[in-house]
């Protein structure tokens, strides 16, 4: 049995939740996302936000009260955009298989995507957090896991996989979060053959 008790009550991802990354808030967030990830969260400043987005230091704080909130909302939209993707993925069938790939398809997009920084810095940036913050973002990430072990527990159930949905997660996980370090987009294999790929090491056949 999984770990992750399945809430239905839950309130999963809401288009109307996201933010516009054309707007001056989705503007400057998108851009803060970037410094955080090549520079750091504690290494990026207000000033350096502000003078990359054009605008003076004070003006941010029109759309934020400080600096970790920005990091907050960055990590928070890029999981629900995530989510979103997935959920609209695998509302198309109702095969597990494909389901399976769906999944890892829109996991692998959002770590090598640039828009979606947000979904990296949650590794590597977490700690960052304070702990409300971090309690509220963890929240928003139990939603996401339920999708992936709805999916594993049906798998486990059919005999496509032979490994319990929480530690299988696990191991899925970490695997996807690995190409970051050795997967070029620009190179020979797309995002889709790679998918098919990795979902090998896992499914039976």
């Amino acid at each position: 049995m999984s770990k992750l008790k399945t809430q239905n009550n839950k309130k999963m991802a809401n288009n109307d939740d996201l933010i516009d990354l054309n707007s001056p808030r989705g503007r400057l967030q998108q851009t803060a996302a970037s410094l955080f990830k090549a520079k750091g969260f504690s290494g990026t400043t207000v000033r350096d936000i502000a003078a990359n987005v054009g605008i003076q230091s004070g003006s941010i704080f029109h759309h934020f009260k400080n600096k970790e909130q920005i990091l907050q909302s960055v990590m928070n939209d890029a999981i629900l955009r995530v989510m979103t993707s997935m959920q609209q993925k695998l509302a198309e069938t109702t095969n597990t298989s494909e389901q399976l790939y769906c999944l890892v398809l829109c996991e692998l997009q959002a770590i090598h995507n640039e828009k979606l920084a947000g979904f990296q810095l949650l590794i590597s940036e977490w700690r960052s957090l304070n702990d409300e913050n971090q309690q509220k973002i963890l929240k928003l990430r139990e939603q996401y896991e339920l999708l992936w072990i709805k999916v594993l527990d049906q798998a486990q159930h059919e005999n496509l996989v032979n490994v319990d949905s929480f530690y299988l997660r696990g191991f899925i996980r970490g695997a996807l979060i690995e190409t970051g370090n050795w997967y070029k987009l620009d190179g020979d294999v797309t995002l889709e053959t790679l998918a098919k790929k990795l979902i090998k090491s896992f499914v039976a056949h």
